[in-house]
């Protein structure tokens, strides 16, 4: 079964040495949808808390909402980028406090799902995910599924002692 959470994401990009409108930077409103697919939680009787999921992606996509989205070999990179501290996924490098999002390839709905996929693999049992911006669309189904132990009270991954962060439940 799954448990399913969607995000609105705006963010500006452009598809650079791309002939036609979208080389030049434009901005969108982004749609993503995360399917979480385990067995059912006895405790709480569900797959996995849509709002837990929403914080363990949040984490992670708001260095994506309202972002410059540039490919690493994008000229405009360097009259952009000053002195920021990033933090660096092998497809993606984000800049927070600038929200500046600099990636391996162009920015596409494609892109998006690798991107996402690539930072939530190891938190969340995803079997989907879909990207839809503006008329555009992708979609991208997972079989990896990793053992993950939830708390039988709350239904959210236990940490690496076997202890809730939520209710402090031990296993």
């Amino acid at each position: 079964m799954r448990s399913i959470t969607t995000f609105d994401l705006q963010y500006a990009h452009r598809f650079y040495g791309f002939q036609g409108e979208a080389q030049y930077l434009h901005g969108h409103t982004g749609t993503l949808t995360i399917e979480v697919e385990d067995s059912v939680n006895e405790g709480v009787n569900m797959v996995y808390p849509c709002n837990e999921i929403q914080k363990i992606a949040w984490d992670v996509l708001k260095n994506f909402d309202h972002a410059l989205v540039l490919r690493e070999d994008d000229p405009l990179l360097p009259a952009v980028l000053d002195v920021y501290e990033a933090f660096k996924t092998e497809l993606a490098t984000a800049y927070p406090d600038c929200r500046l999002v600099v990636t391996k390839e162009t920015m596409t709905v494609e892109g998006m799902i690798k991107i996402v996929y690539d930072l939530l693999k190891d938190k969340l049992n995803i079997a989907k995910l879909t990207f839809t911006s503006g008329v555009n669309a992708a979609s991208a189904e997972f079989a990896d599924r990793k053992q993950i132990d939830r708390c039988p009270l709350c239904g959210i991954s236990l940490d690496e002692n076997g202890v809730c962060p939520k209710c402090g439940y031990r296993k």
